[in-house]
């Protein structure tokens, strides 16, 4: 079947160009910061984000993949280079011998706790101190409703990456 698509409208197209634009200058400018002053990378940053929210600083290898919204295969290799500097472990299941976990490390923890404070200084000086509360709390309710979206209605390569 052959559909007409449904081309954005010119107000649409700016807002998408703008926020498309927006977001990557921003995580481009927050990855060199990471970079440059805590050796970390925005990957290494989010993995760790996630970890380090959890009680026991480890989590299901796959989980952490769709937390991240990575595929397995990324989740594998970059999780593979964590480890080789000492960042992450990763362990069998007890629950299960096919799957595995990660787990953050003590260098893990001290790289996070190190560059937490000036990711956020960044965060602030990049972005948050050029928006409103009230734009930032639109900001919120927007991203909240789009992400509950997704999450109803999962798109068709995530259903097929957890048969």
């Amino acid at each position: 079947m052959n559909e007409t698509p449904r081309w954005l409208t010119p107000a649409e197209q700016r807002a998408w160009r703008s926020f498309v634009g927006l977001q990557q200058k921003l995580m481009g400018r927050l990855s060199r910061q990471l970079q440059s002053e805590s050796n970390l990378s925005a990957a290494d940053f989010a993995v760790l984000v996630e970890l380090t929210d959890l009680p026991e600083g480890r989590c299901r290898f796959l989980d952490l993949a769709k937390a991240v919204e990575w595929e397995k295969s990324r989740m594998s290799h970059h999780i593979a280079r964590m480890a080789k500097r000492g960042l992450v472990v990763r362990e069998e299941c007890a629950e299960d011998g096919r799957g595995a976990v990660v787990v953050i490390t003590p260098a893990g923890r001290e790289a996070i706790e190190a560059a937490a404070p000036r990711h956020v200084e960044a965060v602030r000086q990049l972005f948050l101190d050029h928006v409103t509360p009230h734009e930032l709390e639109t900001l919120a309710r927007i991203s909240d409703r789009v992400t509950a979206q997704w999450e109803k209605t999962p798109c068709p390569d995530e259903e097929a990456a957890d048969r």
